[in-house]
């Protein structure tokens, strides 16, 4: 098992990170390759997904049936990703942040918080530039405004937007 990750993290960023994007005109596999070092190194990886050029994932990351990965994206920790997601360019989800409770230390020496993994349910599309903090669930079948800040839980058919996102309107 280690040994299969190890493989699938060097072929990923040696190699097919670096292939054009999935919609690029030119085709020779590198939405296969992609998805094949994700089925090597992720905890879990569905069928039929899309890892975008340059992004960057957790080992511990778990992706969905016909999900995807945006475009220079940054998935760190623990983090599921369900089915039929969509990820635009340059998302970032955390699943830790840096501790800051000591006003005496410079929060460079204080370390990380504990991890809190973030869930994503199923059918979401998650705009362009989106960053989604620790812990926050997003609910089945919601969208993420670009640009937006989610610092809480998203409820399941919300349309959110803004920094912090607020629901704007519910797609139910």
């Amino acid at each position: 098992m280690k040994i299969r990750k190890i493989v699938g993290y060097m072929l990923y960023h040696g190699f097919a990170k670096h292939l054009p994007r999935s919609f690029a005109n030119i085709k020779f596999g590198q939405m296969q390759m992609r998805a094949l070092c994700g089925k090597l190194m992720l905890e879990k990886c569905g069928k039929k997904v899309n890892i975008e050029k340059n992004a960057n994932f957790s080992v511990r990351a778990k992706l969905g049936n016909y999900s995807g990965i945006g475009i220079n994206a940054h998935v760190s920790g623990a983090c599921v990703i369900g089915d039929y997601v969509l990820m635009g360019p340059n998302c970032t989800i955390y699943a830790r942040n840096h501790e800051f409770s000591d006003v005496n230390t410079p929060i460079k020496f204080q370390g990380y918080q504990e991890e809190r993994p973030v869930t994503i349910g199923d059918d979401v599309w998650i705009g362009a530039n989106v960053t989604i903090l620790p812990g926050v669930k997003i609910g089945s079948h919601s969208i993420i405004g670009a640009c937006a800040v989610v610092t809480k839980d998203v409820p399941e058919y919300a349309i959110v937007a803004g920094n912090p996102a607020v629901v704007k309107k519910m797609r139910k």
